[in-house]
């Protein structure tokens, strides 16, 4: 018997992947059909596919096609299972000409000529293709926007900035529009980089107006705003995106899957530290509403492992911030300590000082330790009291996070089901430290 193996993703199976596994079978007596893992997937760069493993599997099983389906899960993997199913022939499209000679040693390696003018990536592309708006001009936002390069199905098509000299070279050659109507006229969804206090009115006009939108943390400053601006959103059909870039990347999304799952135990302890001394760039919108306080550059960051892993009903929360000398709208940190039934939990925020910018959460069996910048990590360890079980995990972070946060909201788009790693709740309680910096309300001040 003849076995032939080839492999790929199948997301949106069509009539080009047909054809090829029609010719793949062709070549012999037995066809094995490798699926690619989603977590493989994304360390291939393939971080926009639009059905899930179990889905793109079952396409692939109803073709008739396929003998025998594996599952592709790490590199190196085609060569273990040449040898594991004693493969003769390795093929794939011939746009991978060259690519795998490699596997000649063990099988005989064919290319396969493709389907022209048919591709999952264009059909992903030009499918439903969203229209975003950039409102404001900070780096985020040209973060943002270079990230957008890698999805499918996304055009950047103008921003809103008071100043465009301050845009990079990049975003010069989008359109500039002069208010936000015309913007909320020209687009699908808009993404907001303004100082928080600005941040209700121009997301509440995009709600009204049936735009999805996908705001820089805080979303706003009043909890009573956030809460108006969900519910906006729900009346309106319309995803509304709480962006903490963190909340994406691989390797937080998983210590967190690993913690809820049990891995050190009961939770007893969170904390969190994350601090800048540099000032990043400001745009005029940003200028208009004064500096960005510590607080709001930081603490959504720093709260939101406390929340996704305690929950929001903290039984007490004392706030302590130190302003800064010149400023006194301005803190130069921090600190927030929680009281939970059964845990406690500490954020250390500033920009002004600097600290070590590691993430620890203390458990009753072991530890979970990120090391500094912990924000953007692609590894963490988790502890335990002999240090030979301890255990190292690492993960692709591909674009801070942003590249899969920008994914979700498509698809939460196209779906009508938000695939979003922030719920309401925990951003109305991010927004509530917020609110009480800029209230003074229930916060001890250190003032020089």
């Amino acid at each position: 018997m003849k076995k032939v193996i080839t492999y790929g993703t199948y997301d949106l199976l069509h009539i080009g992947h047909i054809r090829l596994l029609e010719r793949a079978k062709a070549l012999g007596d037995y066809l094995i059909v490798g699926v690619t893992a989603d977590d493989f997937d994304k360390k291939r760069g393939k971080i926009n596919v639009r059905q899930s493993l179990m889905e793109r599997v079952e396409a692939v099983r109803e073709t008739g096609l396929a003998d025998e389906i594996i599952i592709e899960e790490y590199e190196g993997q085609k060569i273990d299972d040449i040898k594991k199913y004693d493969v003769d022939i390795f093929t794939v499209g011939s746009d991978w000409v060259g690519k795998f000679d490699y596997l000649k040693e063990y099988c005989e390696v064919v290319y396969l000529e493709r389907t022209k003018g048919i591709s999952s990536s264009d059909i992903r592309d030009n499918e439903n293709k969203l229209r975003v708006g950039i409102v404001g001009g900070n780096n985020l936002a040209f973060k943002y926007f270079n990230e957008c390069g890698y999805v499918n199905g996304i055009q950047v098509v103008g921003v809103r900035t008071s100043n465009p000299d301050i845009l990079p070279e990049e975003m010069r050659s989008l359109r500039l529009y002069k208010n936000d109507n015309e913007l909320i006229e020209d687009t699908d969804a808009v993404f907001v980089f303004t100082n928080p206090s600005a941040h209700f009115e121009i997301i509440k006009k995009c709600l009204e107006n049936g735009r999805h939108v996908l705001c820089e943390a805080p979303v706003c400053v009043s909890e009573d705003e956030i809460n108006e601006l969900f519910e906006i959103a729900r009346e309106n059909g319309c995803e509304l995106f709480d962006s903490v870039k963190t909340a994406y990347a691989t390797a937080y999304d998983r210590a967190l899957l690993l913690l809820k799952g049990g891995k050190i135990g009961d939770i007893v302890s969170v904390s969190t530290t994350c601090t800048s001394l540099k000032e990043s760039q400001m745009s005029p919108e940003s200028v208009k509403y004064k500096k960005w306080k510590s607080i709001c550059a930081w603490g959504p960051t720093a709260l939101l492992p406390i929340f996704q892993l305690l929950g929001t009903d903290y039984k007490s929360a004392t706030m302590i911030s130190k302003l800064n000398a010149k400023d006194k709208e301005f803190d130069d940190f921090s600190k927030i300590d929680f009281l939970y039934d059964s845990a406690v939990a500490t954020a250390f925020v500033g920009k002004g000082v600097k600290s070590e910018g590691e993430m620890v959460v203390s458990g009753t069996k072991g530890y979970l330790y990120i090391p500094s910048p912990w924000w953007k990590t692609d590894y963490f360890e988790i502890r335990y009291e002999n240090p030979a079980d301890n255990k190292r995990y690492f993960y692709q972070l591909d674009g801070e996070g942003i590249r899969n946060e920008i994914v979700l909201f498509t698809q939460s788009i196209q779906s009508g089901k938000s695939l979003s790693k922030i719920t309401p709740r925990e951003s109305a309680a991010i927004v509530s430290f917020a609110q009480r910096f800029y209230d003074r309300r229930d916060i001890t001040i250190i003032d020089n």
